[in-house]
């Protein structure tokens, strides 16, 4: 089955295709949306009022808190030095590594293709362009794009988007 029956569902959440989602043992909060094709491993957690768009991937440690918007294909990791065996060759199993913790912060907004190394923390209310490779943490209200992802702006210093957000995120 799609959802697994150990996955926990707050209220009003639509996913769009239930039958092409990969959710197990994860929580996600009331009035949020799952696109198609979205896996969410367990021990994720999703805020409220997100929006998780299709082919995106939430691997274990990764949390999203409410207001979150995850573009198309985003695709988080969990582990800074990813390896298949260990040093006898033997392949590893969960006892053989540790979940690198990952969060993205209220009312931030992720976009499509964009990768999120392990270990970071997306701040408040930023902005991640589309493609962004983010390997360090992104400050609140920041705006980052690139290869690797970097600052090049700060949503308050836009008067558009500062009083959208304003309204939209307070």
């Amino acid at each position: 089955m799609p959802i697994n029956d150990d996955v926990k569902l707050g209220k009003n959440v639509k996913i769009f295709h239930p039958q092409l989602v990969n959710l197990y043992n994860c929580t996600v909060g009331d009035d949020t949306k799952i696109g198609t094709f979205v896996e969410i491993q367990k021990n994720v957690t999703v805020g409220s009022r997100c929006k998780i768009s299709s082919h995106s991937f939430l691997c274990e440690g990764v949390i999203i808190e409410d207001e979150v918007f995850i573009g198309h294909g985003v695709m988080f990791t969990n582990d800074l030095y990813p390896r298949a065996t260990n040093e006898d060759g033997s392949l590893k199993t969960d006892d053989d590594w540790d979940v690198v913790e990952t969060r993205v912060k209220r009312c931030a907004s992720i976009g499509s293709n964009t990768t999120i190394l392990a270990g970071v923390t997306v701040g408040e209310k930023a902005i991640v362009g589309a493609g962004a490779v983010v390997t360090r943490d992104v400050p609140d209200y920041a705006i980052v794009v690139g290869i690797p992802a970097r600052v090049i702006g700060d949503v308050r210093d836009r008067s558009q988007n500062a009083e959208m957000t304003a309204s939209i995120c307070s």
